[in-house]
């Protein structure tokens, strides 16, 4: 994969087209307490582009247009996470959207490993290396592994999507899933707004 730095935003005119692969590192998984310091995308094509954040500003508004272009369809494994990073940060509503690791749980109900490492490994064949997902993203200067890592994690959704397709419509749960998927933004407002670590369809 050929990897493409950005400071800041994504550069003007760049067309990633209708399905965009999307991942982003932060210093953390706290909501509030942790900030999001890297993006990267892929349009499929066997690029990935990287954009660290000018933090704390935030001023990327070519990636908040592309966000929230209700024309591209945005991929994401975990996408509960990114959405709401990206709502706190960049004050957006992420839309449309699609979360494999959300496909993976409805339609690979043989197993209870949906990491994306291991639904790659099995749907794609492939073997990723997460040595460098606990680093530090908030650096001046990422290293070439950082880059390599930040590139794998969006290489694969496109794939990996067509796969987990087939697989939602032969068991009849495609319709479920993307019910789900519209869902998704709203659950990220949810975390945003506080009720991260609470189900509120329970019954207590």
């Amino acid at each position: 994969m050929t990897i493409h730095q950005h400071d800041g935003d994504l550069p003007d005119g760049l067309d990633l087209g209708p399905f965009v692969a999307i991942d982003t590192e932060t210093m953390g998984l706290r909501l509030g307490r942790d900030p999001l310091c890297v993006a990267q995308l892929s349009s499929g094509d066997g690029d990935s582009h990287i954009v660290r954040f000018n933090r704390p500003a935030y001023d990327a508004p070519n990636i908040k247009r592309l966000l929230t272009d209700p024309n591209v369809l945005k991929l994401f494994h975990f996408g509960r996470f990114d959405i709401a990073m990206f709502a706190l940060h960049l004050g957006v509503t992420t839309a449309p959207v699609y979360c494999t690791k959300i496909a993976s749980k409805l339609a690979r109900t043989y197993t209870d490993r949906h990491g994306l490492k291991d639904v790659v490994r099995e749907l794609m064949g492939a073997d990723m290396s997460k040595a460098q997902q606990s680093s530090d993203w908030g650096a001046d200067r990422l290293s070439p592994e950082q880059l390599a890592y930040a590139a794998s994690d969006v290489a694969y959704l496109h794939g990996l999507r067509t796969r987990l397709d087939a697989m939602l419509v032969r068991e009849g749960r495609m319709e479920l899933a993307q019910a789900c998927f519209d869902f998704l933004p709203w659950r990220a407002k949810l975390d945003v707004a506080g009720w991260e670590d609470v189900d509120i369809f329970a019954h207590s």
